[in-house]
């Protein structure tokens, strides 16, 4: 644990201040489409900031399954496919952190448990800035964002998503030419020269 929270913390804080800055912008679309005044600017807004939030955690885990690749083919590094949803998972403490507080605000009537239910309510906005725009839609009579556990469930496509690129990475398996390495000039075979 010591030897992964080592070689994983640098990963572990870019997934969170990714999560954190398309928060920001989540959270300002969200917003400016709330002031519109128009629900499908700022569902389609949401689904947008969120899309693009998997895609830089995506993009970012496929490289790290990639780098691991060599040291996994070489045997340095032992295999485990799971590795993208540990560094996930360790990253999403904080959210996870925040939902057992709202949890427990929303279970027991305690002062103290309101207050930090208060808190991590609206250090979820923050966090979890993406969400914003979809967790305003109500349901069953009230907005998504009133209800516990949707905070549970928020970290769940993050996870999914560092799974599969970290897998994918490790396979060097590319759904798109994005991640072909731009090799220099000198580097790459004349064209018309075929491999032998």
């Amino acid at each position: 644990m010591k030897e992964f929270m080592k070689s994983r913390s640098y990963d572990m804080v870019k997934m969170f201040l990714n999560q954190f800055a398309i928060a920001i912008f989540g959270v300002g679309l969200a917003f400016a489409a709330g002031k519109a005044g128009n629900p499908v600017l700022r569902n389609v807004s949401s689904v947008f900031s969120i899309l693009f939030y998997l895609f830089l955690l995506y993009v970012m885990t496929w490289e790290i399954g990639f780098h691991d690749k060599t040291g996994v083919d070489l045997g340095k590094k032992k295999r485990d496919p799971l590795m993208g949803l540990w560094i996930s998972l360790c990253a999403n403490v904080p959210n996870f952190l925040f939902a057992i507080l709202i949890s427990l605000a929303a279970w027991f009537n305690v002062p103290l448990f309101s207050k930090l239910g208060a808190f991590a309510s609206g250090a979820a906005v923050l966090l979890e800035g993406m969400y914003t725009g979809l967790l305003a839609n109500h349901v069953w009579g009230n907005p998504l964002n009133s209800y516990w556990w949707i905070y549970f469930l928020i970290p769940i496509p993050a996870l999914i998503t560092c799974t599969v690129a970290y897998s994918l990475g490790l396979k060097d398996k590319k759904f798109t030419r994005l991640f072909d390495v731009p090799y220099p000039e000198s580097d790459r075979e004349p064209k018309g020269k075929k491999k032998n």
